[in-house]
């Protein structure tokens, strides 16, 4: 029987009531085509073909778990995530989708988002997708010349990238892509240019990350070896001041250090991570957040797939972490999540969690520097400045 309700003729927004974080569920599909020299999320290589079967019952048995875990909440948004959840074939989307509606009530507009890669075999599963409930894709492009792209590590070309974001732009009513600047020997003026491109491709939001070198990848290696070189600090800095001006000229604010969209069309999911909203998490090293006897614990999964596997079947949950987070380590991760975004944090909320007000000695020093400011009386926010160096300004007011 079908449970998750399919696509109409148009899908209306949900409208949550003002900053509610609502509540998502995240599902993890682990595997790759190949691995990006760059990715140290947690992707897997299969040269054999997966048992989508038997993976689609193992996360409809760990969603009701989960959703044992959460009674009464409704699901505001779903996100499917990678590794590469293109290539899943659009029935086993469908199974999770329909495990996801069995188990919890689902708001009618929710947001259901899929990544995917563009490659033109998986870009021609999209009206499947759409018709199993999917209304918005988010595109890993990354780059828009080819030179870079065979750099990243990316299995397409320019060619297919366009295809791809046309045809996703015919099949779902939302679309995001992402793209990652900072590349090597990339200067500010090529970055506008592509960004520009980019920016008349594109729908209604944008991801744009800046290059990191990631401890165990194969480009730190390389870093360290001397042979990959990334743009220093103060180029850094001015592809980032860069991007801000341009996709705020353009419509496309940012909303979010790393994420830009027309008002209105931010990632409902993601808001619900950097509002420090509630969720669950599926599949192989997928994390969530979820209460327990009235304490929030972190629950993180087992990585491996295949020993996720063989967890759930066993005991209907993959996780391996479990824990309640004390009061100051909630506040911690408020300040961290939400000083992300353009709105910034809530101190009532904040106070709430952390039993004391924030350091007025810290905050006075920190908007004297230009790094944070106030929103009104009980909100604050970091300013441009203050995000290029984010994780210092959490651990002053912290």
């Amino acid at each position: 029987m079908t449970l998750f309700m399919r696509p109409g003729p148009e899908v209306v927004p949900f409208t949550p009531p003002d900053r509610q974080p609502g509540f998502g569920v995240y599902v993890h599909w682990p595997f790759c085509a190949a691995k990006c020299p760059y990715c140290d999320f947690n992707s897997h290589v299969r040269h054999k073909p997966i048992d989508q079967d038997r993976y689609a019952a193992a996360f409809e048995r760990e969603l009701k778990e989960a959703a044992r875990r959460s009674p009464g909440e409704t699901v505001t948004s779903i996100f499917l995530g990678g590794g590469t959840p293109s290539l899943m074939e659009p029935k086993t989307v469908a199974r999770i989708l329909d495990a996801v509606a069995a188990n919890w009530p689902v708001a009618g507009g929710a947001e259901i988002t899929m990544e995917a890669n563009p490659s033109s075999v998986e870009a021609e599963r999209f009206r499947g997708y759409r018709a199993a409930g999917v209304n918005r894709v988010s595109l890993g492009v990354q780059a828009l010349n080819d030179e870079d792209l065979k750099r990243l590590g990316r299995l397409h070309d320019v060619a297919e990238a366009l295809r791809a974001i046309r045809l996703a732009r015919e099949t779902f009513p939302r679309l995001s892509f992402d793209l990652i600047y900072a590349r090597p020997d990339q200067s500010v003026e090529a970055w506008e240019a592509e960004l520009t491109q980019a920016i008349d491709l594109a729908a209604d939001h944008l991801s744009l990350y800046q290059l990191t070198i990631e401890q165990g990848t194969p480009f730190y290696a390389l870093h360290k070896a001397g042979k990959l070189i990334v743009p220093d600090g103060e180029t850094s800095a001015a592809l980032y001041e860069a991007t801000q001006q341009l996709t705020a000229a353009r419509g496309l604010p940012a909303y979010e250090i790393s994420n830009h969209a027309v008002p209105g069309a931010e990632s409902r999911h993601n808001l619900t991570y950097w509002r420090y909203g509630l969720y669950a998490g599926v599949g192989p090293g997928a994390h969530g957040r979820l209460m327990k006897d009235g304490v929030r614990h972190a629950v993180a999964n087992e990585k491996m797939p295949e020993t996720w596997l063989k967890m759930v079947e066993a005991w209907d949950s993959g996780a391996v972490e479990d824990e309640p987070l004390s009061a100051e380590e909630q506040a911690d991760e408020l300040l961290l999540m939400g000083l992300r975004l353009a709105e910034g944090i809530d101190l009532a909320r904040w106070r709430r969690l952390a039993g004391r007000d924030i350091d007025p000695d810290s905050e006075s020093d920190l908007r004297a520097h230009g790094m944070i400011e106030r929103l009104g009386p009980d909100r604050i926010r970091a300013t441009p400045a203050g995000m290029l160096v984010l994780d210092a300004v959490v651990a002053d007011l912290a």
